[in-house]
């Protein structure tokens, strides 16, 4: 009876041990209203950062989840520890890398304008004073918007809701990221892109500031993928088109 009694003792202690030792899931933040990045199709959140963090994190050899939020609300999510990275779109600019980390850069892009086809009053962002302007809150679109004086931003939580606007005529442009603008274009007839002058900008993914193994391991799977080929077979297959 004692031998049993210490088996199963035993056997408790184990169990519970490997319960300490359970494999930590990492929550991916995004905001599934920007195509081809991220969108949903049906329930399914599908697009090329959601690969991207697919073949990173099987590289890294860790766990991840995905969680939909707005996009604004997503580094004070990181921040409050509520999500563990940011994948969706995020230029890594000076001001975000004073509370946050970013990886090395996985894509390149540019704000762009679009208007209705039929107009031809905007030919650059100079020309967008006095203007209704559409623009996703928190974005970059949204801070170059907002700087140029005399210009009406109406801020959205989704992209397509100011691409619906723009086709009701209840504003006069949308300030968007140049992949997304011409992904909008072309399923929608009546619109078109005016290519601006705009700062390039990097898309790179947000951690917090002492999670540095874990950049580490982002940075070196994404160097492997770029070295194996894997991130061209997936930039290829959404934008070389």
């Amino acid at each position: 009876m004692k031998k049993i009694l210490t088996l199963v003792i035993l056997a408790t202690i184990f169990l519970v041990g490997c319960g300490g030792n359970k494999e930590k899931t990492y929550v991916v933040g995004t905001n599934a209203e920007f195509p081809p990045f991220e969108y949903r199709e049906g329930d399914k959140i599908i697009g090329f950062d959601i690969e991207l963090i697919e073949l990173l994190t099987k590289e890294a050899g860790i766990k991840y989840e995905v969680k939909d939020m707005s996009f604004d609300g997503l580094l004070p999510a990181l921040q409050t520890k509520k999500i563990d990275l940011v994948v969706s779109g995020m230029t890594a600019t000076e001001e975000r890398k004073k509370s946050v980390n970013f990886t090395k850069s996985y894509y390149s892009t540019s704000q762009v304008i679009i208007v209705r086809e039929n107009q031809n009053n905007i030919k650059s962002f100079d020309d967008l004073v006095g203007k209704k302007v559409g623009a996703m809150i928190g974005t970059t679109g949204d801070l170059i918007v907002s700087d140029i004086k005399d210009v009406n931003v109406k801020k959205y939580n989704a992209s397509y809701a100011a691409i619906l606007d723009l086709k009701a005529d209840k504003i006069d442009a949308v300030v968007l990221d140049s992949e997304p603008a011409k992904n909008y274009v072309k399923q929608n007839k009546g619109i078109k892109v005016i290519e601006g002058v705009s700062v390039t900008e990097e898309y790179a993914i947000a951690l917090r500031k002492e999670d540095k193994e874990l950049l580490e391991k982002l940075n070196k799977a994404f160097e492997t993928i770029k070295a194996n080929g894997e991130y061209k077979k997936l930039y290829d297959k959404y934008f070389s088109k």
